[in-house]
């Protein structure tokens, strides 16, 4: 079988995974490029796989901002397909892009503006006929989750269910990093997402509580397979948009995320006093804003790797019906962060996104998944794609279990 070629936008922790994790599959990726705005992150990855993997891959120098100097780029490349792990705010430019150029995309976090703290996937749906016009493939939101847990979903209604009910997603990061205060991704992106106001759905809409700063969030313990319990806050997160319009009748989906009290009074400092500010003050004659400033000084998230312990847990609890039978089922995957900094020299939660990335970009350029137009992961076939993650190290584990209340009263 012919090896495809691949772009990868973005050279953080979740790029540098998703090159490693090529060079372990040089059968199907046969020629790696890693770009990013500046050479020394692609130049430091190149030499890590060519060390780990005696493989070797190109890097180039791009401001995805730019759409002529990545088209540019991509025609010097001639990749089959670009995989986008930048920032979300480079989305829509790198999708441009491949219009214009003619390749396909994928990426792992959908758009979201720079200017307002708010991501959904209306902008780049609106893409759709483009895409199909030029008969090329945007798979939006491969990463675990979204990604990952959106396929369990489509997976447990493949093979257990005629119907889905509800879905509650968990998110648990039981990891030890060893700083004061860390975010385990780009801080600015994360900070971002915590502080927005929650939603979920419910009954044919979408409800608001208060986020997960405020006094009055919802949270509960969770016992958490191998880890065990964890405060897990209700918050919002886009792949619930995404399943509700691809899951028809689905009454409940909730998303739900640990954070130890440790973080929660970080965070609420930091926002009492202005540092998570996403408006230009003025500083000393010229303007910054704030939680650009602050994402300087708070860790590198790819440093993290070096003394991280501890295990992630992240997975589904799906109640469905199937030929009239009523039950639910609990689908997980535990991934441990030194193993993950042993392997590719990363942590887990880059891991957990890099792994699924690559996946998606290996059943595109074998040609496993086909269709004009924009697809988030969870129209296409679960199968495959759960099994290339599971065999590059991210199994998965499903059991019954019982639903979790309905209300925040029943916590």
């Amino acid at each position: 079988m012919p090896t495809g070629t691949i772009l990868i936008i973005g050279a953080g922790g979740v790029g540098s995974v998703v090159a490693h994790k090529c060079a372990q599959n040089s059968d199907v990726f046969g020629k790696i490029h890693l770009a990013s705005r500046t050479l020394a992150k692609p130049d430091a990855i190149k030499k890590d796989i060519r060390r780990r993997w005696k493989v070797d891959i190109e890097t180039h120098a791009v401001n995805a901002d730019n759409v002529p100097e990545t088209v540019a780029l991509i025609r010097k490349v001639r990749p089959d397909l670009v995989l986008n792990v930048a920032l979300p705010y480079q989305d829509l430019t790198i999708m441009d892009a491949c219009l214009e150029a003619g390749v396909h995309y994928i990426d792992t976090a959908n758009y979201e503006p720079l200017d307002e703290a708010k991501f959904e996937y209306k902008w780049q749906w609106a893409y759709q006929d483009r895409f199909r016009q030029k008969g090329l493939m945007a798979v939006l939101g491969a990463g675990f989750d979204p990604g990952v847990t959106n396929m369990y979903c489509a997976y447990i209604l493949k093979h257990h269910y005629d119907t889905i009910r509800f879905i509650d997603i968990l998110d648990c990061n039981a990891g030890s990093h060893g700083h004061a205060f860390a975010t385990n991704f780009n801080p600015e992106i994360n900070i971002r997402e915590v502080t927005q106001v929650v939603r979920h759905w419910e009954n044919g809409r979408w409800i608001e509580t208060p986020a997960i700063l405020d006094d009055k969030s919802i949270h509960f313990l969770f016992d958490y397979p191998v880890v065990g319990k964890k405060d897990s806050y209700l918050l919002y997160h886009e792949e619930e948009e995404s399943l509700v319009k691809h899951m028809p009748g689905l009454e409940r989906i909730r998303f739900w995320m640990t954070f130890s009290q440790n973080y929660i009074t970080h965070l609420k400092v930091l926002q009492n006093v202005g540092m998570t500010r996403i408006d230009e003050v003025e500083y000393e004659g010229r303007k910054i804003v704030p939680i650009k400033f602050l994402k300087e000084v708070l860790p590198n998230p790819a440093s993290l790797a070096t003394n991280y312990t501890g295990k992630t847990v992240i997975g589904c609890i799906i109640t469905g019906v199937k030929n009239g039978n009523e039950s639910t089922k609990y689908i997980y995957n535990v991934c441990d962060h030194a193993e993950c900094y042993r392997e590719v020299g990363s942590q887990a939660i880059s891991y957990t996104t890099g792994v699924p990335a690559m996946s998606a970009a290996m059943m595109v350029v074998k040609g496993v998944w086909k269709g004009a137009g924009v697809w988030n992961i969870e129209q296409l076939d679960p199968d495959p794609f759960l099994e290339a993650v599971s065999k590059n190290g991210l199994p998965f584990t499903v059991v019954d279990y019982k639903p979790l209340p309905a209300s925040r009263a029943s916590f």
